[in-house]
């Protein structure tokens, strides 16, 4: 495992490129004959939050690009290893069925793949927030020894050779130079799409449907007892906390530990947003249970006591969120309404 000095050193070196680049692409004119970008403006419903996503204006052309780069397998080492490769569209785009994702060469990782959805509303990425960027995402994975073991003047030469690429750096940014910066940007503008709105869940709020006794039962133990840390339209707070996960020597992963070298971090990762949350299994950073129920039984009977936890999964004596079982099955059918059927079959973030 690579340590985190040297990951980050990868990243600034990342960025250099990336600023490098930047400078000289704001000094081009667009050649004579490029087409036409429009803008593309995003709907969602009035209850998200506003964008934090800054590379704006959002265009058709740029969009297409991220798009085809996301299932590009030249931006790895060998060719073979694309964004989509562990984000799968139909399970939110996560590595469904694997506990530790995996990369070039077989290689594993440390941490499970996250979902990737409304990654335009949020400010932190990655278990321990380390990226604030959404352009700057996906030099982590581009640059980590265990996901696509790349750099970017590797990626410019091998797409230079593809005319193809050519054409669609010069639809979408003016003239057909291809540099990191312009690589980040349009792969950040495709993320910023994926947009997760239409999930059973969703028509309730917007007084389409009645949700069933069961599911309707369990929204409320879930204000209660959930909520603070899943909360609003993302269900998801952003902040990192302790939940009392025991460390697993073998990952030798401590969060948010390894970004702030704070051991007031030590365990704590940032919490999830739990749309489409009865896609994406095995959960929790490291993928250690299978089902929603396995993560239930570990908030009721599981969590470990330790000076870090957070406090709200400490109530005197008692560690944990009280849940009896039917309380467990209600919660089960609340969660399975945040499901979005839409979005993992929508044509615009496949790759066919």
């Amino acid at each position: 495992m690579k340590s985190s000095a040297f990951i980050y050193k990868g990243i600034l070196w990342s960025i250099g490129v990336f600023c490098i680049s930047f400078v000289i692409s704001c000094n081009d004119e667009p050649e004579e004959g490029t087409p036409v970008d429009e803008v593309v403006t995003l709907s969602f419903p009035n209850y998200f939050p506003e964008f934090t996503y800054e590379s704006i204006p959002l265009t058709q052309n740029k969009i297409a690009l991220g798009k085809k780069l996301f299932y590009e397998g030249k931006l790895s080492r060998n060719n073979a290893i694309s964004c989509g490769f562990c984000h799968i569209q139909e399970f939110a785009f996560t590595h469904h069925g694997h506990s530790i994702s995996h990369g070039i060469d077989n290689r594993m990782g440390i941490r499970n793949a996250p979902a990737l959805q409304n990654l335009a509303f949020l400010s932190r990425f990655m278990w321990d927030g380390v990226i604030h960027e959404l352009d700057q995402q996906p030099i982590s994975p581009i640059t980590a020894h265990e996901e696509m073991d790349s750099n970017f003047p590797q990626i410019i030469q091998k797409l230079n050779e593809v005319e193809e690429y050519q054409d669609l750096f010069r639809s979408a940014y003016g003239d057909s130079e291809i540099n990191a910066e312009r690589i980040l940007n349009a792969l950040g503008q495709f993320m910023a799409t994926i947009i997760s709105d239409q999930s059973k869940y969703d028509q309730y709020l917007q007084g389409q449907i009645v949700l069933t006794d069961s599911e309707n039962n369990g929204r409320q133990i879930f204000e209660q007892k959930c909520s603070t840390c899943h909360t609003g339209a993302l269900q998801t707070d952003e902040s990192f906390r302790n939940t009392g996960l025991y460390f697993n020597s073998e990952l030798a992963d401590a969060g948010r530990y390894r970004v702030t070298l704070d051991s007031a971090d030590f365990m704590k990762f940032r919490v999830p947003s739990l749309r489409n949350i009865a896609l994406t299994s095995p959960y929790m950073h490291d993928g250690r249970f299978l089902s929603l129920e396995a993560v239930l039984n570990f908030y009721s009977d599981g969590v470990e006591d330790n000076p870090r936890l957070d406090p709200l999964l400490r109530n005197g004596e008692i560690v944990g969120i009280p849940l009896s079982n039917q309380e467990k099955q209600d919660l089960i059918s609340f969660l399975n309404t945040l499901t979005d059927d839409n979005f993992i079959t929508d044509p615009e973030y496949s790759e066919f």
